[in-house]
């Protein structure tokens, strides 16, 4: 189970029998504290591969910079490349991803936010139609 962003718009190719697998690159970050009391973050890169329906899931809504959860298994494989030279990868199949926060397309922002005349735009509550 991974939470992170995409770190560009996925990539989809159809296979022999018209399959369809769209591929995309997700961040996760850790933040933490050196011994030192700076805060440190580390990035990890992941490639997520997904299929049929949730191929036609991917392509339509992860956009780079899509905050994703993926739930899936490790597949790692080893191959030679064209010089001959053997190269790995580990992959995320995924079997459970969905969109997580707001979609900007579909938000709807009122033209100052609802905010009072001299007032900041940052300290005004937006409503979002949630019941909590």
């Amino acid at each position: 189970m991974l939470i992170g962003n995409a770190g560009k718009d996925p990539e989809v190719r159809y296979l022999e029998g018209n399959s369809k697998v769209a591929t995309f690159r997700l961040a996760t970050t850790e933040k933490y504290r050196d011994k030192d009391g700076n805060v440190r973050e580390l990035t990890e890169w992941h490639s997520v591969v997904t299929w049929r329906a949730m191929a036609d899931f991917v392509e339509k809504y992860v956009r780079k910079g899509s905050l994703v959860y993926v739930e899936g298994r490790l597949r790692s494989r080893t191959w030679n490349d064209r010089t001959g030279n053997s190269r790995n990868s580990t992959e995320i199949y995924a079997d459970n991803l969905q969109l997580l926060g707001r979609n900007p397309e579909t938000q709807r922002k009122p033209e100052n936010n609802g905010a009072r005349p001299g007032e900041s735009q940052a300290n005004v509550e937006v409503d979002d139609d949630l019941p909590f």
